[in-house]
């Protein structure tokens, strides 16, 4: 009891310090600040979209002989339950000039029997240049069905994850562009297009286009095609519906007008492959391989002094599989929170550099005190409203207001993102199911997001113990088919 009793006088004490009150007042201004920009710039980024979009030459693109080809590869690690779907749905996608190259990455499932039955796949010799190294190849197959020409399957030792997969893959594409895609997403039938046109609009050399994903957890599927757009059922999925949709719609969508695209998800990324074999490929050593690969892309084009930008789409393109057991979800935001403090450990001569511009005053800067830091000042909030709470109930008050103030914020925003969501575009049938996605901002800063603050903690520990590192595996339950 004296201990405690030491503790809250202490604690009162620096809490009534002028110190403290400027800090907790300035980062609370700064942060409502800095998301009534994010909404602004989301804003306007959307509009500029919807009125280019008006505009589109999307059919003739289509057509064009001469239109920029693009490589598409994806890798499949034990993924039986989606690798045929997502197969077929990668294939029928509207372009007349790509290629498909699926790198088996040494699954111990049957996800290659699967891909030799269904694609009437044969091994074949296939000379290639190994630019950027991954592990050993031990067999390439095409299909002996013309309808299936555009596809190529790698079948390679495993490499411990997704980052050998795509290396090994673009070492065999023969296209300028290439998608990453995961293995467990289903694209809209016009992505190739929509992103292409996006790239060639632009003043400057694009060197990478992002866009919106939501979950396809609920969705029905036909041959690998989206008949239906389901509302996520289970709680932990409908609450990564409304992060999705208010991070990519309103977060990237600000980042992408300002040319200061943190990163590319890795579910769905259009990239301009020179670049990335000039920078080596893919990282095998980060965890957050994507955001590293666009960072030193940037990093690249900056310190070679060559203009450049980096674009995202507000429209959905891509639904993804998002994962509905607490144990999944835990284990990827664990991955992506040691991947952040990788990069910005690697990356750290940049921060408030002049020579990389946006890089070094913006992206970075962002990702060290609203990414990296935000979880660490969550978690002193929580823990002293619960002792306030039981010692100081005036102080305690106090405190409760701050976080009502940021938290209705966040309410607010994630009603805006998904009001903008549904003007890109309506995905779901009823403007009841919307308004439904909307409300769970309500539920998400109790049950949600205190999730979130401890994996970003978890995260940070393990990383700088030296915990082993892991991808994991995420147990696919496969779409839902139509009948």
């Amino acid at each position: 009891m004296n201990f405690l009793h030491s503790l809250n006088e202490l604690l009162t004490t620096i809490y009534l310090s002028p110190i403290f009150v400027i800090s907790v007042t300035s980062f609370a201004v700064v942060l409502l600040v800095v998301l009534l920009l994010v909404n602004f710039f989301a804003y306007q980024a959307i509009r500029r979209f919807l009125f280019i979009k008006t505009f589109y030459q999307r059919n003739r693109l289509a057509l064009m002989n001469n239109a920029p080809g693009i490589s598409i590869i994806t890798g499949a690690y034990n993924e039986s339950a989606t690798i045929i779907d997502n197969v077929h749905s990668l294939l029928s996608i509207n372009y007349h000039k790509f290629e498909l190259i699926v790198v088996n990455d040494g699954s111990k499932d049957d996800t290659l029997e699967k891909l030799i039955n269904e694609f009437h796949l044969d091994p074949i010799v296939f000379e290639y240049d190994t630019v950027i190294k991954s592990k050993p190849i031990k067999k390439i197959y095409k299909s002996r069905n013309l309808a299936f020409r555009n596809l190529v399957v790698i079948d390679k030792i495993n490499g411990g994850g997704k980052a050998d997969a795509i290396n090994a893959g673009l070492n065999l594409s023969k296209h300028n562009y290439f998608l990453n895609i995961d293995v467990d997403c289903i694209l809209d039938f016009n992505t190739l297009l929509i992103m292409m046109e996006v790239i060639l609009n632009e003043k400057h050399r694009c060197i990478g286009v992002g866009a919106t994903l939501r979950m396809s957890n609920a969705s029905f599927v036909s041959r690998g095609t989206i008949e239906k757009v389901g509302v996520p059922r289970k709680l932990f999925v409908r609450f990564q519906e409304l992060e999705y949709i208010r991070s990519f719609v309103l977060g990237k969508m600000a980042w992408s007008h300002l040319n200061a695209l943190p990163n590319i998800s890795g579910g769905l990324g259009l990239f301009d492959k020179e670049i990335v074999l000039n920078i080596g490929g893919y990282s095998h050593d980060s965890l957050g391989e994507d955001m590293d690969l666009l960072f030193r892309m940037v990093n690249y084009m900056l310190e070679t002094k060559q203009k450049y930008v980096v674009r995202s789409i507000p429209q959905t393109l891509c639904w993804t599989e998002g994962p509905e057991s607490l144990k999944d979800l835990v284990r990827q935001r664990i991955r992506w929170s040691r991947g952040l403090i990788q990069i910005l450990k690697q990356n750290r001569r940049v921060f408030f550099n002049p020579r990389y511009g946006k890089m070094g005053w913006i992206i970075y800067p962002y990702n060290v005190f609203f990414e990296f830091l935000s979880p660490f000042v969550e978690f002193i909030g929580y823990f002293l409203l619960l002792f306030f709470f039981i010692f100081n109930k005036t102080i305690f008050f106090g405190l409760l207001m701050v976080a009502f103030t940021v938290v209705s914020f966040y309410i607010a925003l994630s009603f805006i993102s998904v009001l903008l969501d549904r003007k890109i575009a309506i995905y779901y049938k009823t403007t009841s199911s919307a308004i439904g996605i909307a409300f769970m901002a309500f539920l998400e800063p109790i049950l949600y997001h205190p999730i979130i603050v401890y994996c970003a903690l978890r995260g940070t520990l393990d990383e700088l113990t030296g915990k082993k590192k892991s991808w994991g595996e995420m147990k696919r339950k496969g779409f839902n088919q139509t009948k």
